[in-house]
Protein backbone atom coordinates (compact mmCIF):
# COMPACT_ATOMS: atom_id res chain seq x y z
CA UNK A 1 0.00 0.00 0.00
CA UNK A 2 1.55 3.37 -0.89
CA UNK A 3 2.30 5.64 2.00
CA UNK A 4 1.88 9.06 0.18
CA UNK A 5 0.70 11.32 2.24
CA UNK A 6 -2.02 14.27 0.95
CA UNK A 7 -2.72 17.27 3.21
CA UNK A 8 -6.31 15.82 3.65
CA UNK A 9 -4.57 12.36 4.65
CA UNK A 10 -3.71 9.36 3.31
CA UNK A 11 -4.75 7.95 -0.44
CA UNK A 12 -6.50 4.82 -0.95
CA UNK A 13 -4.61 2.89 -3.85
CA UNK A 14 -6.03 1.07 -6.61
CA UNK A 15 -6.32 -2.66 -5.01
CA UNK A 16 -5.72 -5.35 -7.78
CA UNK A 17 -8.22 -8.12 -8.21
CA UNK A 18 -5.95 -10.42 -5.91
CA UNK A 19 -5.26 -8.10 -3.49
CA UNK A 20 -6.15 -9.15 0.17
CA UNK A 21 -6.37 -7.49 3.50
CA UNK A 22 -2.76 -6.92 5.12
CA UNK A 23 -1.87 -9.45 8.29
CA UNK A 24 -1.43 -6.43 10.80
CA UNK A 25 -3.28 -5.78 13.72
CA UNK A 26 -5.77 -2.93 13.03
CA UNK A 27 -6.00 -0.14 15.49
CA UNK A 28 -9.16 1.25 16.45
CA UNK A 29 -9.85 4.27 14.92
CA UNK A 30 -12.00 4.01 11.80
CA UNK A 31 -9.75 5.95 9.59
CA UNK A 32 -7.55 3.01 9.48
CA UNK A 33 -10.50 0.59 8.38
CA UNK A 34 -11.00 2.63 5.72
CA UNK A 35 -7.80 2.54 4.17
CA UNK A 36 -7.86 -0.73 4.25
CA UNK A 37 -11.16 -1.26 1.95
CA UNK A 38 -10.26 -2.57 -1.54
CA UNK A 39 -10.50 0.74 -3.57
CA UNK A 40 -10.78 1.17 -7.68
CA UNK A 41 -9.39 4.65 -7.57
CA UNK A 42 -7.03 6.46 -5.57
CA UNK A 43 -9.13 8.09 -2.95
CA UNK A 44 -8.03 10.73 -0.73
CA UNK A 45 -9.57 10.15 3.23
CA UNK A 46 -10.02 13.60 4.57
CA UNK A 47 -8.76 12.33 8.16
CA UNK A 48 -10.52 15.75 9.43
CA UNK A 49 -13.91 14.99 8.68
CA UNK A 50 -13.56 11.35 9.69
CA UNK A 51 -11.89 12.53 13.47
CA UNK A 52 -14.79 14.94 13.39
CA UNK A 53 -17.46 11.99 12.40
CA UNK A 54 -15.91 9.88 15.36
CA UNK A 55 -16.01 12.51 18.11
CA UNK A 56 -19.38 13.19 17.04
CA UNK A 57 -20.56 10.00 16.87
CA UNK A 58 -21.49 7.31 20.26
CA UNK A 59 -18.76 4.57 20.59
CA UNK A 60 -21.49 2.01 19.76
CA UNK A 61 -22.16 3.73 16.07
CA UNK A 62 -18.33 4.19 15.13
CA UNK A 63 -18.53 0.18 16.12
CA UNK A 64 -21.23 -0.63 14.18
CA UNK A 65 -20.36 0.90 11.50
CA UNK A 66 -16.95 -0.40 11.39
CA UNK A 67 -18.23 -3.97 11.44
CA UNK A 68 -20.38 -3.27 8.93
CA UNK A 69 -17.87 -1.95 6.34
CA UNK A 70 -15.37 -4.77 6.76
CA UNK A 71 -18.03 -6.96 6.05
CA UNK A 72 -19.11 -5.75 2.90
CA UNK A 73 -15.13 -5.05 1.78
CA UNK A 74 -14.89 -8.96 2.92
CA UNK A 75 -17.47 -9.77 0.65
CA UNK A 76 -16.23 -7.41 -1.85
CA UNK A 77 -12.71 -9.34 -1.83
CA UNK A 78 -13.97 -12.75 -2.05
CA UNK A 79 -16.30 -11.85 -4.82
CA UNK A 80 -13.59 -9.59 -6.63
CA UNK A 81 -15.43 -6.44 -6.66
CA UNK A 82 -14.72 -2.99 -5.48
CA UNK A 83 -15.87 -1.55 -2.28
CA UNK A 84 -15.16 2.22 -3.00
CA UNK A 85 -16.56 3.39 -4.86
CA UNK A 86 -18.84 1.51 -4.96
CA UNK A 87 -21.21 0.30 -8.10
CA UNK A 88 -25.40 0.06 -7.18
CA UNK A 89 -25.06 -2.98 -8.58
CA UNK A 90 -22.53 -4.15 -5.91
CA UNK A 91 -24.33 -2.79 -3.21
CA UNK A 92 -27.57 -4.63 -4.53
CA UNK A 93 -25.85 -7.92 -5.12
CA UNK A 94 -24.25 -7.98 -1.50
CA UNK A 95 -27.61 -7.26 0.20
CA UNK A 96 -28.97 -10.09 -1.87
CA UNK A 97 -25.99 -12.30 -0.02
CA UNK A 98 -26.71 -11.25 3.06
CA UNK A 99 -30.17 -11.40 2.96
CA UNK A 100 -29.80 -14.80 1.24
CA UNK A 101 -28.20 -16.01 4.95
CA UNK A 102 -31.18 -15.33 7.19
CA UNK A 103 -30.52 -11.30 7.45
CA UNK A 104 -33.61 -9.32 8.37
CA UNK A 105 -34.74 -6.47 6.21
CA UNK A 106 -34.21 -4.16 9.00
CA UNK A 107 -30.59 -5.11 8.99
CA UNK A 108 -29.88 -4.67 5.34
CA UNK A 109 -31.38 -1.00 5.91
CA UNK A 110 -28.41 -0.57 8.62
CA UNK A 111 -25.97 -2.24 5.72
CA UNK A 112 -26.84 0.09 3.47
CA UNK A 113 -26.91 2.61 5.86
CA UNK A 114 -23.56 1.94 6.75
CA UNK A 115 -22.14 1.80 2.84
CA UNK A 116 -24.16 5.41 2.08
CA UNK A 117 -22.26 6.68 5.50
CA UNK A 118 -19.02 5.17 4.57
CA UNK A 119 -18.68 6.94 0.92
CA UNK A 120 -20.42 10.18 2.45
CA UNK A 121 -17.17 10.26 4.59
CA UNK A 122 -15.21 9.95 1.69
CA UNK A 123 -17.02 12.43 -0.35
CA UNK A 124 -17.90 9.89 -2.56
CA UNK A 125 -21.52 9.30 -4.43
CA UNK A 126 -23.36 7.33 -2.71
CA UNK A 127 -24.42 4.27 -4.56
CA UNK A 128 -27.08 3.12 -2.26
CA UNK A 129 -30.16 5.51 -3.44
CA UNK A 130 -30.17 4.12 -6.76
CA UNK A 131 -33.21 2.51 -7.76
CA UNK A 132 -31.76 -0.75 -8.01
CA UNK A 133 -30.88 -0.91 -4.87
CA UNK A 134 -33.98 0.33 -3.60
CA UNK A 135 -36.04 -2.51 -5.57
CA UNK A 136 -33.44 -5.45 -4.36
CA UNK A 137 -34.59 -4.26 -0.30
CA UNK A 138 -38.39 -4.00 -1.65
CA UNK A 139 -38.51 -7.76 -2.73
CA UNK A 140 -37.11 -8.86 0.42
CA UNK A 141 -39.19 -7.09 2.24
CA UNK A 142 -42.38 -8.60 0.09
CA UNK A 143 -40.68 -11.72 0.65
CA UNK A 144 -39.45 -11.81 4.21
CA UNK A 145 -41.56 -9.11 5.69
CA UNK A 146 -40.36 -6.19 7.37
CA UNK A 147 -41.30 -6.82 11.02
CA UNK A 148 -38.26 -7.44 13.40
CA UNK A 149 -38.65 -10.46 16.18
CA UNK A 150 -40.10 -8.32 19.02
CA UNK A 151 -37.99 -9.56 22.66
CA UNK A 152 -40.24 -11.40 25.16
CA UNK A 153 -41.69 -8.82 27.85
CA UNK A 154 -40.59 -8.84 31.38
CA UNK A 155 -43.65 -7.40 32.56
CA UNK A 156 -44.24 -6.63 36.54
CA UNK A 157 -46.84 -9.44 37.43
CA UNK A 158 -46.88 -11.00 34.09
CA UNK A 159 -49.57 -11.24 31.63
CA UNK A 160 -52.38 -9.46 32.91
CA UNK A 161 -54.91 -7.49 32.25
CA UNK A 162 -54.92 -5.18 35.03
CA UNK A 163 -51.90 -4.53 36.50
CA UNK A 164 -53.15 -2.63 39.68
CA UNK A 165 -55.72 -5.53 41.06
CA UNK A 166 -55.03 -8.73 39.47
CA UNK A 167 -52.36 -11.36 41.36
CA UNK A 168 -49.17 -11.73 39.57
CA UNK A 169 -48.92 -15.27 37.07
CA UNK A 170 -46.73 -16.79 34.51
CA UNK A 171 -43.40 -15.08 34.28
CA UNK A 172 -43.49 -11.98 36.16
CA UNK A 173 -40.94 -9.39 38.17
CA UNK A 174 -42.47 -10.05 41.51
CA UNK A 175 -41.84 -13.58 41.76
CA UNK A 176 -38.46 -13.41 40.27
CA UNK A 177 -37.49 -10.08 42.56
CA UNK A 178 -38.84 -12.53 45.50
CA UNK A 179 -36.76 -15.37 44.59
CA UNK A 180 -33.34 -13.78 44.16
CA UNK A 181 -31.23 -14.76 47.03
CA UNK A 182 -29.18 -13.30 50.18
CA UNK A 183 -26.01 -13.92 48.68
CA UNK A 184 -24.04 -11.75 47.05
CA UNK A 185 -24.98 -12.82 43.33
CA UNK A 186 -28.53 -12.79 44.77
CA UNK A 187 -28.31 -8.92 45.73
CA UNK A 188 -27.06 -7.90 42.64
CA UNK A 189 -29.19 -9.44 40.64
CA UNK A 190 -32.12 -8.13 42.33
CA UNK A 191 -30.92 -4.53 42.32
CA UNK A 192 -30.51 -4.74 38.48
CA UNK A 193 -33.42 -6.23 37.48
CA UNK A 194 -35.67 -3.87 39.75
CA UNK A 195 -33.72 -1.02 38.33
CA UNK A 196 -33.85 -2.27 35.06
CA UNK A 197 -37.61 -2.71 35.02
CA UNK A 198 -38.10 0.69 37.00
CA UNK A 199 -35.88 2.78 34.18
CA UNK A 200 -36.56 0.90 30.77
CA UNK A 201 -32.84 1.44 29.86
CA UNK A 202 -31.16 -0.46 27.20
CA UNK A 203 -28.33 -3.06 28.36
CA UNK A 204 -25.29 -0.10 27.82
CA UNK A 205 -27.12 2.22 29.37
CA UNK A 206 -28.01 0.07 32.21
CA UNK A 207 -24.11 -0.63 33.40
CA UNK A 208 -22.96 3.00 32.61
CA UNK A 209 -25.46 3.71 35.74
CA UNK A 210 -22.55 4.75 38.61
CA UNK A 211 -23.22 5.32 42.54
CA UNK A 212 -22.76 9.29 41.26
CA UNK A 213 -26.08 9.15 39.19
CA UNK A 214 -28.31 8.38 41.50
CA UNK A 215 -29.61 11.53 43.21
CA UNK A 216 -32.82 12.48 46.12
CA UNK A 217 -36.13 12.58 45.09
CA UNK A 218 -39.09 14.82 47.05
CA UNK A 219 -40.09 11.16 48.13
CA UNK A 220 -37.38 10.13 50.81
CA UNK A 221 -37.77 6.66 50.07
CA UNK A 222 -37.33 7.09 46.14
CA UNK A 223 -34.53 8.72 44.49
CA UNK A 224 -33.70 9.99 40.73
CA UNK A 225 -31.17 8.46 38.22
CA UNK A 226 -29.28 10.63 36.01
CA UNK A 227 -29.07 9.34 32.63
CA UNK A 228 -26.01 11.06 31.33
CA UNK A 229 -26.33 9.98 27.63
CA UNK A 230 -28.96 7.28 26.38
CA UNK A 231 -29.91 6.37 22.34
CA UNK A 232 -31.89 8.68 21.61
CA UNK A 233 -29.58 11.57 22.91
CA UNK A 234 -26.84 12.49 20.26
CA UNK A 235 -26.22 15.61 22.03
CA UNK A 236 -25.66 14.61 25.64
CA UNK A 237 -28.31 16.59 26.67
CA UNK A 238 -29.52 13.43 29.37
CA UNK A 239 -32.37 12.63 30.74
CA UNK A 240 -33.47 11.37 34.32
CA UNK A 241 -35.20 8.18 35.36
CA UNK A 242 -37.46 7.13 38.84
CA UNK A 243 -36.13 4.72 41.13
CA UNK A 244 -38.81 2.91 43.30
CA UNK A 245 -38.42 2.75 46.88
CA UNK A 246 -38.66 -1.03 45.97
CA UNK A 247 -35.23 -0.81 43.91
CA UNK A 248 -33.76 1.87 46.48
CA UNK A 249 -33.90 -0.96 48.91
CA UNK A 250 -32.53 -3.73 46.61
CA UNK A 251 -29.62 -1.02 45.79
CA UNK A 252 -28.78 -0.38 49.41
CA UNK A 253 -28.86 -4.07 50.14
CA UNK A 254 -26.23 -4.80 47.19
CA UNK A 255 -23.90 -2.01 48.05
CA UNK A 256 -23.16 -2.32 51.50
CA UNK A 257 -22.88 -6.08 51.18
CA UNK A 258 -20.33 -5.63 48.37
CA UNK A 259 -18.79 -2.12 49.83
CA UNK A 260 -19.39 -0.41 46.42
CA UNK A 261 -18.89 3.17 47.29
CA UNK A 262 -18.27 4.64 43.87
CA UNK A 263 -18.05 3.73 40.27
CA UNK A 264 -19.88 1.59 38.22
CA UNK A 265 -23.20 0.12 40.23
CA UNK A 266 -23.20 -3.56 38.89
CA UNK A 267 -20.39 -5.63 38.40
CA UNK A 268 -18.86 -8.65 38.28
CA UNK A 269 -19.05 -11.32 40.85
CA UNK A 270 -17.02 -13.99 40.80
CA UNK A 271 -18.09 -17.04 42.81
CA UNK A 272 -15.20 -19.44 44.43
CA UNK A 273 -16.98 -22.26 46.18
CA UNK A 274 -14.81 -25.08 48.42
CA UNK A 275 -16.05 -28.36 49.45
CA UNK A 276 -16.09 -29.38 52.76
CA UNK A 277 -13.10 -31.49 54.06
CA UNK A 278 -13.49 -34.19 57.04
CA UNK A 279 -11.29 -34.16 59.45
CA UNK A 280 -7.95 -36.97 58.97
CA UNK A 281 -6.51 -38.87 61.67
CA UNK A 282 -2.53 -38.59 61.86
CA UNK A 283 -1.18 -42.71 61.38
CA UNK A 284 1.51 -44.25 63.31
CA UNK A 285 5.31 -43.57 61.79
CA UNK A 286 5.87 -47.58 61.81
CA UNK A 287 2.50 -47.67 59.43
CA UNK A 288 4.59 -45.80 56.73
CA UNK A 289 4.81 -48.98 54.60
CA UNK A 290 8.24 -49.16 52.93
CA UNK A 291 6.06 -49.72 49.28
CA UNK A 292 4.55 -46.18 49.32
CA UNK A 293 5.86 -42.61 49.59
CA UNK A 294 7.95 -41.59 52.69
CA UNK A 295 6.34 -38.24 54.15
CA UNK A 296 6.11 -37.19 57.57
CA UNK A 297 3.36 -35.15 56.57
CA UNK A 298 1.16 -38.60 56.73
CA UNK A 299 1.51 -38.64 60.53
CA UNK A 300 0.06 -35.46 61.19
CA UNK A 301 -3.79 -35.02 62.00
CA UNK A 302 -5.93 -32.45 59.87
CA UNK A 303 -8.75 -30.67 61.24
CA UNK A 304 -12.00 -30.88 59.48
CA UNK A 305 -13.11 -28.20 57.07
CA UNK A 306 -16.36 -26.46 56.82
CA UNK A 307 -17.36 -25.65 53.05
CA UNK A 308 -17.44 -21.56 52.45
CA UNK A 309 -17.91 -19.67 49.71
CA UNK A 310 -15.92 -16.41 48.91
CA UNK A 311 -16.45 -13.66 46.47
CA UNK A 312 -14.52 -11.61 44.47
CA UNK A 313 -16.79 -8.21 43.03
CA UNK A 314 -15.10 -6.21 40.20
CA UNK A 315 -14.06 -2.64 39.67
CA UNK A 316 -15.57 -2.28 36.47
CA UNK A 317 -18.82 -2.42 35.18
CA UNK A 318 -20.54 -5.37 33.63
CA UNK A 319 -20.31 -6.00 29.92
CA UNK A 320 -23.45 -4.99 27.86
CA UNK A 321 -23.77 -8.34 26.72
CA UNK A 322 -24.04 -10.17 29.89
CA UNK A 323 -27.62 -8.69 30.70
CA UNK A 324 -29.73 -10.70 28.76
CA UNK A 325 -27.73 -13.98 30.11
CA UNK A 326 -27.85 -12.81 33.66
CA UNK A 327 -31.76 -12.05 33.31
CA UNK A 328 -32.28 -15.61 31.75
CA UNK A 329 -30.30 -17.16 34.86
CA UNK A 330 -32.56 -15.40 37.16
CA UNK A 331 -35.37 -17.14 35.23
CA UNK A 332 -34.09 -20.08 35.68
CA UNK A 333 -33.21 -20.06 39.35
CA UNK A 334 -36.38 -19.08 39.99
CA UNK A 335 -38.39 -21.78 37.92
CA UNK A 336 -36.03 -24.10 40.03
CA UNK A 337 -36.81 -22.83 43.46
CA UNK A 338 -40.66 -23.13 42.96
CA UNK A 339 -41.20 -19.26 41.91
CA UNK A 340 -43.01 -19.35 39.07
CA UNK A 341 -45.52 -22.84 39.61
CA UNK A 342 -47.87 -21.73 36.62
CA UNK A 343 -45.02 -22.65 34.46
CA UNK A 344 -43.58 -26.12 33.54
CA UNK A 345 -40.59 -27.11 31.87
CA UNK A 346 -41.53 -26.43 27.99
CA UNK A 347 -43.16 -22.98 28.87
CA UNK A 348 -39.73 -22.15 30.42
CA UNK A 349 -37.66 -23.46 27.80
CA UNK A 350 -40.10 -21.59 25.34
CA UNK A 351 -39.94 -18.49 27.04
CA UNK A 352 -36.20 -18.21 27.54
CA UNK A 353 -35.42 -18.27 24.00
CA UNK A 354 -37.31 -14.86 23.78
CA UNK A 355 -35.90 -13.10 26.99
CA UNK A 356 -33.02 -10.32 26.19
CA UNK A 357 -31.76 -7.42 27.77
CA UNK A 358 -34.93 -5.41 25.97
CA UNK A 359 -37.31 -7.50 27.85
CA UNK A 360 -37.59 -4.96 31.16
CA UNK A 361 -37.80 -2.76 28.44
CA UNK A 362 -40.56 -3.61 26.30
CA UNK A 363 -42.21 -4.82 29.53
CA UNK A 364 -42.30 -1.62 31.39
CA UNK A 365 -43.55 -0.35 28.19
CA UNK A 366 -46.74 -2.60 27.94
CA UNK A 367 -47.48 -2.12 31.76
CA UNK A 368 -47.80 1.57 31.10
CA UNK A 369 -50.24 1.22 28.23
CA UNK A 370 -51.95 -1.35 30.20
CA UNK A 371 -52.17 1.52 33.21
CA UNK A 372 -53.66 3.87 30.91
CA UNK A 373 -50.89 5.81 30.86
CA UNK A 374 -50.94 7.88 27.42
CA UNK A 375 -48.64 7.55 24.52
CA UNK A 376 -46.90 11.09 25.21
CA UNK A 377 -46.25 9.98 28.87
CA UNK A 378 -45.02 7.00 27.96
CA UNK A 379 -42.34 8.28 25.10
CA UNK A 380 -41.46 10.08 27.97
CA UNK A 381 -41.29 7.67 30.95
CA UNK A 382 -38.77 5.34 27.78
CA UNK A 383 -37.12 8.48 25.97
CA UNK A 384 -38.74 7.89 22.68
CA UNK A 385 -38.04 10.43 20.19
CA UNK A 386 -40.70 8.68 18.17
CA UNK A 387 -44.07 7.20 18.40
CA UNK A 388 -43.26 3.81 16.17
CA UNK A 389 -41.45 1.45 18.88
CA UNK A 390 -43.75 1.96 21.82
CA UNK A 391 -46.49 1.34 19.61
CA UNK A 392 -44.54 -1.65 18.11
CA UNK A 393 -44.10 -2.64 21.89
CA UNK A 394 -47.39 -2.67 22.54
CA UNK A 395 -48.85 -4.31 18.97
CA UNK A 396 -49.79 -7.67 20.99
CA UNK A 397 -51.27 -6.17 24.39
CA UNK A 398 -52.98 -3.67 22.41
CA UNK A 399 -54.89 -6.85 20.32
CA UNK A 400 -55.43 -8.33 23.71
CA UNK A 401 -56.76 -5.81 25.15
CA UNK A 402 -58.44 -4.04 22.32
CA UNK A 403 -62.16 -3.76 20.79
CA UNK A 404 -61.81 -7.48 19.82
CA UNK A 405 -60.15 -8.70 22.25
CA UNK A 406 -62.75 -7.36 24.79
CA UNK A 407 -65.74 -8.60 22.75
CA UNK A 408 -64.60 -12.01 22.92
CA UNK A 409 -63.72 -11.96 26.59
CA UNK A 410 -67.51 -11.25 27.13
CA UNK A 411 -68.98 -13.62 24.90
CA UNK A 412 -67.04 -16.28 25.88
Amino acid sequence: MSTETAREGPEIPVAPPEAVLPAVRAPADLAWTIVQMRAGERITVNEGLIAAYQAASSPHSIRALKSDVEAFDAWCRRNNRIALPATPETVADYLDARAGKGSRPASLSRYKASIAKIHQLLELKDPTPAPLVKLRLQTVRREKGAAQKQARPLRFKGPVRDVERDKARGLNIRALLESCGEDLPGLRDRALLSAAYDTGLRASELVAVAIEHIEEAIDPEARLLQILRHKGDQDGEGATAYLSPRTVAAIAAWTEAAGITTGPLFRRVQVRRYKARAAVRGRPIDSISGRETWDLRKTLSKPAVKARVEYDIGTVALHPGSIGPIFRSIIGRAFDRGALPDLTADDLARLLKGISAHSTRIGLNQDLFASGEDLAGIMDALRWKSPRMPLAYNRNLAAEQGAAGRLMAKIG
